[in-house]
């Protein structure tokens, strides 16, 4: 008698065991990190289901999201049953999330700390792997109006234009500017160079009326502020 060979498409296991089934049922709460990433690839290998190879995947970045979210799509294929298809799906949705962590931060009605603005740059910023300087833009009741980044790649070897930023904040009508950059090396300590553009900005703005509130330097899992450190 031919014996039946074993399949780990998520549609032949048992109903406990579907993902997308105890979703549905049991809310998407109910779910591991490890389900939730194998509602996203469906299928696993002929050696393993699609939630063991996901909780393979997991445990590599130490159960780690932000981990997760960092690994390429070259890097995420490096695992056996992950396809360009599979790693594409990943790396979309933990983008997803990762922007969704700062359209809610940036909802906040008000800056009232530095924290507040760490909240709002860390999704952004704190997790690459360069460097980027942001100003965000607040209104007289320190609002967020928006945010934008100013340049790209180190501020040493990057011109800051500060008429730029001066002519962005009278067009949207700020107040006040807070002024935002990432050390990927994770040092929180600024720089001289970092020191500077702060007083050429803050200078610059006084001139309109414009209030520089703080710089803060940003890394994965904190941030140092110049306000909060009196050297604004």
């Amino acid at each position: 008698m031919q014996e039946k060979s074993t399949s780990f498409s998520i549609k032949n296991w048992s109903q406990d065991d579907q993902p997308r089934e105890k979703l549905l049922y049991k809310g998407k709460g109910s779910l591991s990190d490890a389900e939730l990433v194998a509602i996203l690839i469906s299928t696993g290998s002929r050696e393993e289901s699609a939630v063991a190879l996901c909780k393979r995947i997991l445990a590599s970045v130490d159960n780690n999201l932000s981990e997760l979210g960092k690994l390429t799509v070259k890097q995420l294929m490096a695992f056996k049953g992950i396809g360009e298809a599979k790693a594409i799906t990943i790396a979309a949705a933990m983008e997803l999330g990762r922007r969704r962590r700062g359209e809610e931060a940036l909802q906040k009605k008000q800056i009232t700390s530095s924290r507040s603005v760490f909240e709002i740059m860390q999704p952004v910023i704190g997790e690459l792997q360069h460097e980027e300087f942001w100003i965000i833009y607040l209104n007289n009741s320190n609002k967020v109006i928006q945010k934008n980044q100013l340049s790209k790649g180190g501020i040493t070897g990057t011109l800051v234009d500060v008429r730029l930023v001066l002519k962005q904040a009278l067009e949207v009508g700020a107040t006040a500017l807070i002024l935002s950059h990432n050390h990927p090396s994770g040092t929180l300590k600024p720089s001289e160079a970092d020191k500077k553009i702060t007083t050429k900005l803050k200078l610059a703005a006084q001139s309109l009326d414009i209030k520089v509130l703080d710089h803060l330097i940003i890394t994965e899992k904190a941030y140092f502020s110049f306000a909060d450190e009196a050297i604004l």
